[in-house]
Formats: C-alpha cells, structure tokens, sequence
C-alpha cells in the first residue's frame, strides 16, 4: 500500500504545482494586458492637453487677419476720398447727377431707387428720397427728366424691362403750416414694358435738346444688350426714334450735351454716330446715320463727348484712348478726324495693356475719369498723364461713375464732385484731382 499512496502524494503534489504555474501565467497575462490598455490612455493626455493651445492659435490668426484688413482699409483711404453715401442694401447698378447737381439719383438691386439730397458733399449724413419700384422690378439705370421733381428709371423684371418716369406732386398751398412740410411721393407719370424686347438695358442717359431749334426738353434714349437704341420723350414718354447698331452687341450707348448726336459703342472697332434732327416747332423730327468713327483695333468698351458736345473720348480694348473732332461737315462726306491717341496707363502682371471700363469727362473738360474693375483713375485729358489713382476705390468692381454738373457745397466753398457706384453696396464722392497747368 505504501507504494500506492506515495504515488497518490506526488500527484497531488504535481497537480498543485501544474495549478500554481498556470495560474501564475494567467495573471502575469492579465497584468499586461492592462499595462497595454494603460499606456495609450498616458499618451492621450498630453493631446488632450496641447489643443487647447491649437484653439488658441486659430483663435488669434483671425484677430491678426483683422489686424491686418483693418491697416489695409486704412492704406485703401484715398486722399481724394470725400464721403460715401449709406443706406443701399444690394450692388447700385446706375448713377446720375440732377442738372443743378444738387440731388443725386442711385438704382441699387435691392428695388429701391434712392435721391440723395447733397446740402454739403462732407456730411456725415444724407436725407435721401426713397422710390420703391413695383414689386419684382430691379432698377439698372436712372436719368433725370427736365428737372431735380422728375427721373426715369430702367427696371429689370422676369417678363423683361420697363420704363418708368416718376415725378413729384408739388404740394397744394395752405395757410397750415404743417401741410406745407408734407410733401407727397413721386408718382409713376409714364411707363412702358417689355421694351427691347425684352432684353437688358445697358444704359440709359438723357440730355437737354439745345441744338438747333430744339425746344429743351430732355431726350433719353436706353440702350439695350443687343443691337438695340431707343430714343425717348422724357416728360411725356413718346418715342421718338429707334437705331440697330448692327454690331453684333451693344456695349453702350449716350448723347451729346446739346442733344444733337447719338453715339454708341459696340462689339466692332467703329463707333457709329447719328444726328437728331429738330423740326421747327422744337420736336424730334427723325435721327439719322451721320458719322464714323474708325482707327480703333479692337472692341470700343465706353465713350463719353466733350461739354461742347464737339468731341468724343473713345476707350478701346486695343489698350488705346482716343479723341475725335466731330466737328465737321459729315454732309459732305467730311470725316471726322483723330485729335489725340493715348495709350492706356495700365498693365496686367505680365505687363499687357488692359482697358478702360468707364469714362467721364469732367464738366470743364479738363479730367478723364476712368474705371477699370475696383481701379479709379484720373487723366489730364490735354497731356493723357496720369493725375492720380485709387486701386481699391471700392471692394468690388466699379459699376458707374459720372461727374457733378456743376459745383456742389462742401462746407464754404463749392467743388465738382465724381460719383462712383458699385457691386460693394456703396456709392462714393470724389474731390477732383489738382491740374498742373504746364
């Protein structure tokens, strides 16, 4: 039996020592097991504890940025930078002065045409008149018609464009003097739709008919994308003639200051101008073909005439300006001659000429002014040198700009102003840069 129970001890005793081992291994494992679990979750923390510097750091890349737009629109604050008009709410499309140059009319997308009245070029703020175009009209362009009471505006729609002449009631005397400070709103005197079948309006531009027999009432003639010119009776809305350019496209299209000519550029070189004829009694007789204008190389982009209404200044893609004598006798077959050719004073970055966008001729005929993009530019139009320039005159590109007709008030003296419209929502006034006589 002693043999047996020997036998049955160092079984028992194998059997602890099999036990001991592997549960020895088994907690060994499970130890480093969670020795591995642990070690991941030290490494994350020092993550978790550089992200907030991250935040910061993005956080204040903005504030620098800010920093940095705020020294930029310091440096974009042009010395000739006289004020901006507030109170659009979407891009001002058109401009245009009242013939005192008292009251300036803007068309801004937002539907409402507003008249600013400008009792001093320097104030800090504007009374403006508000007209709130029917409903789904946008306005593209506006022009006075006669006086500062009356103005027509060019409206986009979905069924195409319309014209519309407002004007001002004027008041009914009364003794009360509280009736007196009432004015009533301009109403809708004449309007026309689906004009130009249907196409957009480029421009619209009025002037007084003082030529000849002219009777000076304002004609106003909308040009529209196509090959399209209408001219308009501004006080009463009567057509009075219709031009096709036959050029392709329109690029624009404006009259002379006596109201005589009509000139329009094109998609072409060639500028084609036409002669409104009066009748005796004052009225639009007919408008026909008198002139030319060719030596441009490439696409007229905008044209402007001189004061005397015996000039025109053309700008061209062909990186060129040039200004004609219209001055002759085109019924002789008398062509118009260039007078001056200047080449255009800006350059991409590869250093190719770019082109104008807009022209203005200033009242005295003296300054050129001159967009291209969000570029403002001023040229002596004697010499064709450049007299100053605004690179970022608005944030966005210049839709429009035109000159005072006459000096307005700035504090105690008078100056002619420029005003520039654009996609920005803003519409700025300009004093005019000095001359050098020599």
């Amino acid at each position: 039996m002693e043999p047996v129970v020997v036998v049955a001890v160092l079984s028992v005793v194998l059997g602890a020592l099999i036990a001991f081992i592997f549960f020895r291994n088994y907690l060994l494992k499970q130890r480093s097991e969670v020795q591995a679990i642990a070690k991941p979750e030290l490494h994350s923390e020092p993550k978790k504890q550089s992200k907030p510097p991250q935040s910061i750091s993005k956080k204040s890349h903005p504030k620098s940025h800010s920093h940095a737009s705020d020294k930029d629109s310091n440096k974009r604050h042009h010395p000739l930078d006289l004020n901006t008009l507030k109170g659009h709410a979407d891009s001002v499309a058109g401009l245009c002065f009242s013939p005192d140059g008292h009251n300036l009319a803007t068309a801004c997308a937002d539907g409402v045409v507003r008249v600013y009245k400008l009792e001093d070029a320097s104030s800090k703020s504007f009374k403006f008149l508000r007209i709130n175009l029917p409903a789904g009209g946008h306005p593209l362009a506006v022009a006075f018609s006669d006086d500062a009471s009356s103005i027509v505006v060019a409206s986009q729609a979905m069924s195409g464009c319309s014209l519309y002449m407002y004007q001002e009631e004027r008041p009914k005397t009364t003794n009360d003097p509280k009736q007196q400070t009432k004015l009533p709103l301009p109403q809708i005197k004449w309007e026309h739709h689906k004009i130009h079948d249907k196409q957009e309006i480029l421009t619209l531009t009025g002037a007084t008919a003082s030529y000849g027999t002219g009777d000076g009432s304002t004609i106003i003639a909308s040009c529209a994308e196509g090959t399209d010119i209408i001219l308009w009776h501004g006080r009463t809305g009567k057509v009075l003639g219709h031009v096709d350019t036959n050029q392709l496209k329109n690029n624009m299209a404006t009259i002379s200051p006596n109201g005589r000519f009509l000139a329009a550029a094109a998609f072409t070189a060639d500028v084609k101008v036409w002669e409104i004829v009066y009748s005796k009694d004052g009225a639009v007789k007919e408008v026909v073909k008198a002139m030319q204008l060719k030596g441009h190389k490439s696409a007229v982009t905008w044209l402007c005439f001189s004061p005397n209404s015996e000039q025109i200044i053309t700008a061209s893609k062909d990186g060129s300006i040039r200004i004609w004598n219209i001055n002759v006798r085109y019924h002789l077959d008398e062509d118009p001659k260039t007078l001056k050719v200047f080449q255009i004073p800006l350059h991409d970055s590869s250093g190719s000429a770019l082109h104008y966008d807009r022209l203005s001729l200033s009242p005295d005929g003296k300054i050129l002014a001159t967009t291209h993009g969000s570029t403002l530019q001023w040229l002596c139009i004697e010499t064709g040198k450049v007299l100053d320039t605004a690179e970022k005159a608005h944030d966005g590109d210049i839709t429009w700009i035109t000159w005072s007709p006459k000096p307005i008030p700035l504090g105690n003296e008078r100056v002619v102003v420029l005003a520039t419209a654009s996609v920005d929502k803003k519409v700025k006034l300009w004093l005019a840069p000095p001359v050098n006589s020599s």
